[in-house]
């Protein structure tokens, strides 16, 4: 029987992250100064982050050393699974080889893990006692817990207030590990009274959520912000995921041809791509896509701006495709794919013709979904099962067209603790929501001019 899965030892465990700002046809744009509209210097970011993750921050070398003790956490769940999807290509009837891998594996059930682990151990090196960050859905702040216990730092996390209420299970799983677990926005910080006093009925945001951990980290000086996704350094660290995949597929005798991600900030499309990614910018034929979901449509109908990371201006300006920082996207399941703006690196990789992109309904997501479960035998989880949808859509392609492509996503996280979500879709009750046009450019319309 040909192999369905492709598991490498402990001792594959990359053990360099891969930084793709080392060869990128263009460098993004630099983050500016809030206030002087200024590109941000390492002390602007020192009060919030440790030096050495400020350093991978405006790095441009290729390689990055991975920690000892971050290689002996890593290794708790490290090298996870490349899976040959051979049920849902006889499903489907398409010649494709469809390959995903398989980040739920990991103790928090997604591949958050591979950037808070990093986090909360240059945090702890730099004498640093809390950590205070933020969640969508809840596969961030879970990850963040997860490591701060590993690593003996105490987390308080701003979860957005949709999501605190749809996904209980995520906020036991946090507290579980230890982590204290507000509703964003929240009457704690400035920004969250601000905005409780406008609307008492705010769904919350990422950006609510970013804004009020910012404030919270800014005020102490025992205390540093995280973020799960859009930084460099972020996506530097979830390199292990495609440096992995393309050491299992040269076992498996074979290359993508497509690559696809869900994409909310960028960190796992980034993580499973950029390693390939350097093989297209050599020249290279390859396809890499971002699937976003069609009510948060950041790259498909955001515009190429600088604009604030959090609704309340506090974070630096970053040139990226955004729908506008104070933009509240409606509380579709996929709370991670929630955000206004991408991580700059892929938003200029995008700009530059290297990644496409493409939004759905929630609906076709877990129609798709089901298909991959009933199948496969994984629940995704809502946000990953927008990759699925692609994957499905470009298999089917290669049915019509009889091509026999090699087609990798990333599956990065189960559904378990999601179920909600799936009993809504099975009852009739999920309803698809495309952004109006003229909400984007209302929200647009307030970008800072630079």
């Amino acid at each position: 029987m040909s192999e369905t899965k492709i598991v490498l030892p402990d001792r594959d465990i990359p053990t360099k992250w891969y930084n793709i700002a080392a060869d990128m046809p263009n460098l993004p744009s630099p983050p500016l100064h809030p206030a002087t509209k200024q590109p941000v210097g390492p002390d602007d970011l020192a009060a919030i982050f440790p030096m050495s993750l400020i350093e991978q921050e405006v790095s441009t070398e290729r390689w990055i050393e991975i920690p000892e003790d971050v290689l002996k956490a890593y290794a708790l769940w490290r090298p996870s699974p490349l899976f040959r999807a051979r049920r849902l290509e006889e499903a489907l009837g398409t010649p494709a080889r469809i390959y995903y891998k398989y980040e739920g594996v990991s103790p928090a059930g997604s591949h958050k893990p591979n950037t808070s682990i990093p986090q909360a151990y240059y945090n702890k090196e730099a004498g640093i006692r809390r950590i205070a960050t933020e969640t969508g859905a809840g596969q961030w702040g879970s990850s963040m817990a997860l490591a701060g216990s590993l690593f003996g730092v105490e987390v308080t996390v701003y979860m957005v207030r949709v999501s605190y209420n749809q996904k209980p299970y995520r906020r036991i799983a946090m507290e579980t590990w230890g982590a204290t677990v507000h509703a964003s926005p929240s009457d704690i910080t400035r920004a969250g009274r601000k905005i409780l006093e406008t609307d008492p009925d705010s769904p919350g945001s990422l950006g609510i959520a970013i804004s009020e951990a910012v404030e919270d980290a800014a005020g102490r000086s025992d205390t540093n912000y995280a973020l799960g996704s859009v930084l460099n350094h972020v996506l530097l660290h979830q390199t292990v995921i495609g440096l992995e995949a393309k050491r299992q597929f040269e076992l498996a005798g074979d290359y993508p041809d497509v690559i696809i991600g869900c994409c909310g900030g960028g960190s796992n499309l980034a993580g499973v791509s950029f390693p390939f990614l350097r093989d297209k910018i050599n020249g290279r034929e390859l396809k890499v896509i971002a699937v976003e979901p069609a009510s948060c449509p950041t790259l498909t109908k955001g515009e190429f701006r600088y604009d604030f990371g959090d609704t309340a201006g506090l974070t630096p300006l970053a040139k990226m495709y955004t729908l506008g920082h104070d933009f509240v996207p409606p509380g579709i399941h996929a709370g991670g794919l929630r955000y206004h703006g991408d991580a700059p690196l892929l938003c200029q990789l995008y700009h530059d013709g290297l990644i496409e992109a493409r939004a759905y309904p929630q609906t076709a997501v877990f129609e798709a979904a089901l298909r991959f479960a009933r199948t496969e035998g994984v629940i995704p989880a809502p946000e990953s099962a927008h990759a699925v949808r692609a994957a499905v859509d470009e298999a089917l392609r290669c049915k019509e067209e009889g091509r026999e492509e090699a087609i990798l996503f990333n599956l990065s996280g189960h559904g378990y603790l999601d179920l909600q979500a799936y009993a809504d879709y099975l009852d009739g009750r999920l309803t698809d929501y495309e952004y109006p046009d003229e909400k984007i450019r209302e929200a647009l319309s307030r970008l800072p001019e630079i």
